[in-house]
């Protein structure tokens, strides 16, 4: 597997030839590209390929190790090629795979899973768990639309970013993103374009709970009284909760009050978290549960267990818990988190759940929720991983730990650390397919002394 690229700003983008030329695909980047060799034995990454392809390219960026491309033409094309279901596809930069069979896509992640676990954790898990899907389409109940203002094509562009980051890609409908929202997208964009603000609005955020949707306008100068009457009529016009974010996170608020609460359920565990327009949630909700329940069991917990549940957030993996051990402690970076995830302990009737403040990228050894003991550990980090409290942790009481990983890369480094330092075992490991038709890698390990 290709290493992992260098940020865009630091590939080379000068005068080169632009001639097109025919190469064959030999594997799946990390990132969804295909991988192909020069003749010269240079590394291609070529986008809207798929291995055992043979395509024609045209080569978009240079750099010393590796050249980029684009597919002009397959003129062979793999048995796993679909057509994909999206418009936009292959010029929006929000999912890479639409043209990969779905069953290909997570097997691909999957070998994205094991190929780092051996490759920078030295490590391999004993078994390898099937990968948890839940459909593929209309799943996304969480992001973030950027916003831009095109005098050339006198209209305001509204949606992720293209392929090339550098630009706002014009979408109409998103099919990956909950209908409510993915088809409202054209509206949006004219709504936008009709404010006198339109210019000063650089993104809008969008999340969904299971009564109600919230949209997160972040504006740059004060909205005059026409702007604010027509983002509310397009907010009762198609049933949104409008929210303002004039400067930093503390500065959102209504547009209109009351604002209805949002909040998602989780039935099996008969609990439910309520949460603010920027909060983090997992971005799949059928999946969410699934993950969940898998997480527990590989747990294993019984009622006289202390469980910790590192990088918690709102407490969703938390509260879980709460039904079924004696006591769980989660601790979160994020202040607000934390004051919203005690709020939803209590909400739900949970006094065994107790939620600490903490940098967790931070020397924590002094802390009292460190030195209490526990009997199982539960990770949820985000991209650069748990490396630095893992360190940290009196780990020889726990004798299971369940790793949730959204970067293979950071799960890959802190196995080998768990495994070749601590005197753990990698018992299992697998995919969850969280993001459906892009590259991400949503994973889940167990380690046992």
């Amino acid at each position: 597997m290709p290493a992992p690229l260098p940020p865009r700003s630091l590939r080379h983008v000068a005068r080169f030839d632009r001639t097109p030329f025919q190469t064959r695909i030999l594997d799946l980047s990390h990132d969804g590209r295909g991988v192909a060799r020069r003749e010269d034995g240079k590394t291609v990454f070529v986008a809207g390929a798929l291995p055992g392809e043979t395509v024609v390219v045209e080569l978009t960026a240079r750099s010393r190790r590796f050249d980029e491309a684009r597919t002009l033409e397959v003129l062979e094309a793999s048995p796993d090629r679909v057509l994909p279901r999206c418009p936009h596809f292959g010029t929006c930069g929000g999912c890479v795979l639409q043209h990969l069979d779905e069953d290909k896509q997570i097997l691909a992640k999957q070998h994205v899973l094991l190929e780092n676990l051996e490759r920078i954790g030295k490590v391999q898990p004993g078994e390898v768990l099937p990968p948890l899907t839940a459909g593929s389409w209309g799943y996304r109940r969480k992001g973030r639309f950027s916003v831009r203002r095109v005098n050339k094509k006198d209209k305001t562009l509204v949606g992720f970013r293209e392929q090339d980051p550098r630009f706002v890609a014009d979408l109409r409908e998103c099919h990956t993103t909950i209908p409510q929202i993915g088809m409202k997208v054209a509206a949006l964009s004219a709504l936008v374009d009709g404010l006198q603000a339109r210019e000063s609005i650089p993104q809008i955020e969008f999340i969904a709970g299971d009564d109600a949707i919230a949209l997160t306008v972040r504006h740059l100068v004060p909205l005059g009284e026409a702007d604010r009457a027509a983002l509310a009529a397009f907010g009762r016009e198609h049933g949104f909760s409008i929210f303002l974010q004039p400067k930093g996170l503390d500065s959102v608020h209504p547009l209109e009050e009351p604002a209805p609460e949002l909040s998602f359920r989780l039935p099996q565990w008969n609990v439910e978290l309520a949460f603010q327009s920027l909060d983090f949630i997992q971005v799949n909700a059928r999946l969410n549960e699934k993950m969940i329940a898998r997480a527990l069991e590989m747990l294993d917990t019984s009622p006289d267990h202390r469980v910790l549940d590192l990088f918690c957030g709102l407490g969703n993996f938390t509260l879980p818990l709460a039904r079924q051990v004696r006591e769980v402690v989660g601790v979160e970076g994020d202040p607000g988190l934390v004051a919203r995830a005690r709020a939803n302990a209590e909400r739900n009737g949970l006094a065994n759940a107790r939620f600490f403040a903490a940098d967790l990228t931070q020397d924590q050894r002094g802390t009292p929720w460190m030195r209490q003991g526990f009997d199982r550990l539960l990770l949820d980090p985000p991209r650069s991983g748990a490396e630095e409290v893992l360190k940290q942790l009196p780990l020889q009481d726990i004798n299971r730990i369940v790793y949730v990983s959204c970067h293979p890369g950071s799960l890959a480094r802190d196995a080998g650390f768990l495994v070749h330092e601590r005197g753990y075992k990698l018992v299992s490991a697998g995919v969850m397919d969280m993001f459906p038709h892009t590259a991400h890698v949503e994973s889940i390990a167990l380690f046992q002394r």
